[in-house]
């Protein structure tokens, strides 16, 4: 049987961390009222530090289909919610033409349940035997306002009308996680129907867990260096600070060199791993890197690390 819905914080974090997921007592508090209270979990922060992956961990640990909807500049209703199957409409409105069907007849079938595409928001609301799937609307900053507004009823009242076919209300909630990287603002009317969370980056403690459990080949020297190193240019002025997703990306880089532990010459040679931007890449290669690895060292020592 699918795992039951967490009751409690700490039951919270037992879950997520089954999936392998390193969190930290707060986020599993907002975690943990969006699924006891049915609301939506809006996860706010900078790109990289582990909003989406929530989703995918919730839906793998309680056993529910992932439903994602990945917004950009132009999404629609037609591409979000639902379309009719117009093809087939053509073809069954031919049929019934040549059968002599009445029109009211025509209209009635060919705006039935038979000819409706249902898109991501639409087979969230729908009934799935495993349980309310987990939606994840991706990165809500990059649609338009209009769609933003649409969510409302969505979000709401977890229901959905359409004009020809009639409104179709979910039997039960789904577990929604809406994420946004700030690009620009969302507005408060949508964010007031969610539990709002802005998930930060990790202090050095959970950042070296989070290494652990996504890139355990690699050596805790070299972990350990990462981490610091990282930590390190996330006090720089960067275009892009590198995320949690980068840290991983960087160690299972310098795993595949078969490295023990970071020196100048490989920091300069993979900051592309890490970095994102040349002129952040520019920044640090050369002289600051190895001046940062040496702090790090030093820092460590200190620690008895």
């Amino acid at each position: 049987m699918p795992p039951s819905t967490p009751r409690t914080v700490d039951e919270t974090v037992k879950l997520l961390g089954a999936g392998g997921y390193v969190t930290d007592r707060s986020l599993a508090t907002a975690v943990t009222l969006a699924l006891k209270l049915d609301r939506p979990l809006f996860l706010e922060g900078e790109a990289g530090v582990g909003k989406t992956e929530i989703a995918k961990v919730l839906a793998q640990t309680l056993g529910r289909r992932l439903i994602r909807l990945q917004c950009y500049e132009g999404l629609d209703i037609a591409a979000a919610v639902y379309e009719w199957n117009y093809a087939r409409q053509m073809i069954e409105i031919r049929m019934a033409e040549a059968t002599a069907e009445s029109r009211t007849s025509i209209e009635e079938e060919i705006f039935s349940d038979r000819f409706l595409i249902r898109r991501p928001l639409l087979q969230a609301l729908s009934p799935d035997t495993a349980g309310p799937p987990v939606l994840l609307i991706d990165e809500l900053d990059r649609a338009d306002e209009p769609f933003e507004a649409f969510l409302l009823e969505t979000l709401s009242d977890w229901q959905v009308t359409i004009p020809e076919f009639g409104t179709i209300k979910a039997p039960a909630p789904p577990v929604t996680i809406i994420t946004s990287n700030r690009t620009r603002e969302i507005h408060d009317a949508l964010k007031r129907r969610c539990f709002y969370y802005w998930v930060d980056y990790p202090d050095m403690a959970r950042e070296l867990e989070i290494l652990k459990v996504k890139a355990a080949e690699a050596p805790a020297r070299l972990s350990r260096e990462i981490v610091g190193f990282v930590q390190k240019l996330r006090g720089e002025e960067l275009f892009k600070l590198p995320g949690v997703a980068e840290t991983i990306d960087w160690a299972k880089a310098l795993v595949a060199l078969d490295k023990i532990e970071l020196d100048p010459d490989t920091i300069n040679d993979t900051l592309g791993a890490v970095l994102k931007y040349q002129d952040d890449i520019a920044k640090i290669r050369g002289a600051t890197a190895s001046q940062m690895l040496a702090q790090v060292r030093a820092e460590l020592a200190t620690a008895g690390a």
